[in-house]
């Protein structure tokens, strides 16, 4: 008596089985074998079309039982700059925290290289060589990275991209605080406070980087559309450099009559601010910055900041990991793209958010998420 292949019969109470899906989607009934299975010879991106079209069916595999049964452990890769550590130290505290309760299932590998796209392509390599089962990356020039990405996929290793996305690459999924509202906020917040006509300038990383690029256009639009009497008339790209974007900062003030106020994009503020100081328009100008540290305390306080637009680190990074290890484990497909609302900080609610980054502190250190020796430790 001949029976069919187990792969073809529907796990799920209903009737909608391996070839039902093959047939949705235009492909072939191993290929949907592979993809429900977890099995190799597929890329992420086709496994989570496939996977996304039989939750949509009806049918549940399940995955999370083939891989305990399996007793496969998981080694991630999470390949972060070592610059701009206020936000970037959050962020790998997030993966920390998502990682701590599943144990030695899951190793966590942390690679540190100077600044975005500087050395991440080495890295992402030397991941594939290791035989990773999962990437987390910050993309800083997704040109450079869009090969390295494909050749993940056709390695079937997942890729996650977090505070940065790279578009029209195979990457499974990006999470961020929406970028391109955090400019739109940025604008709104200076066209309700300045009713001067003037002019504004933007202290941004690298417009190659698509976060970067994103919040100028959340800006520029929002900006059009308030009717304010205020003009961009400028963008200083200082590629998360300190001393650039001081010097560009000191340029921009002494060439730039009627400035009204900057928009600072990224975490690297504090020079920004320091020339302000320098010029003598400390308290003078509308200054709107990004991300919360302790640094910027101070100066919220005194109002040397009007208000900071808080990335939500943490959760970023708690998000990254855990779609990527929902993925591989129990084949929830995540969205195309995860966005947080970026929150606003001023000195009216800065004392809630203090507290709660404290607490975020005070959680125990993991002890179970394993990093290659000789790699930086946070």
């Amino acid at each position: 008596m001949k029976t069919k292949p187990v792969s073809d019969k529907p796990e799920s109470s209903g009737s909608i089985g391996i070839k039902e899906i093959a047939k949705a989607l235009d492909v072939s009934i191993g290929t949907v074998d592979r993809a429900l299975h977890a099995r190799p010879g597929i890329n992420p991106m086709t496994r989570a079309k496939v996977l996304k079209m039989a939750q949509t069916m009806g049918y549940r595999p399940n995955l999370a039982a083939r891989f305990l049964k399996s007793r496969r452990s998981l080694v991630f890769s999470v390949q972060l700059p070592s610059k701009i550590a206020s936000f970037f130290d959050p962020l790998r505290a997030g993966i920390r925290e998502a990682a701590a309760p599943l144990g030695p299932t899951v190793q966590v590998q942390f690679r540190t290289y100077p600044a975005l796209g500087e050395g991440d392509a080495e890295l992402f390599d030397q991941a594939l060589q290791d035989g990773v089962q999962g990437i987390i990356i910050t993309p800083g020039e997704p040109s450079v990275l869009k090969a390295h990405i494909r050749k993940a996929a056709r390695r079937s290793i997942p890729v996650v991209c977090v505070a940065s996305d790279a578009p029209g690459t195979e990457r499974l999924t990006a999470v961020s605080a929406c970028p391109y509202t955090n400019g739109a906020v940025a604008a709104e917040l200076l066209s309700r406070v300045i009713h001067q006509r003037g002019k504004l300038a933007i202290v941004t990383g690298s417009l190659g980087t698509e976060d970067h690029a994103e919040k100028v256009d959340g800006f520029r639009a929002t900006l059009a559309a308030a009717g304010a009497p205020l003009a961009l008339a400028s963008i200083i790209e200082a590629h998360d450099d300190e001393a650039a974007a001081y010097s560009a900062t000191k340029a921009l003030l002494a060439s730039t009559p009627g400035l009204r106020g900057i928009y600072v994009s990224t975490a690297n503020c504090l020079t920004v601010l320091q020339a302000v100081e320098d010029a003598g328009l400390g308290g003078k100008l509308v200054i709107i910055t990004t991300d919360l540290f302790p640094e910027q305390v101070p100066l919220i306080r005194t109002g040397r900041v009007f208000a900071t637009i808080h990335q939500r680190p943490v959760a970023q990074g708690r998000m990254a990991f855990e779609a990527l290890h929902q993925f591989l484990v129990d084949g929830r497909c995540p969205p195309a793209k995860m966005r947080l609302a970026p929150h606003i900080v001023m000195n009216s609610n800065l004392d809630l958010f203090l507290e709660r980054l404290s607490l975020e502190e005070e959680r125990p250190p993991v002890a179970a998420v394993a990093e290659p020796a000789g790699k930086r430790k946070y």
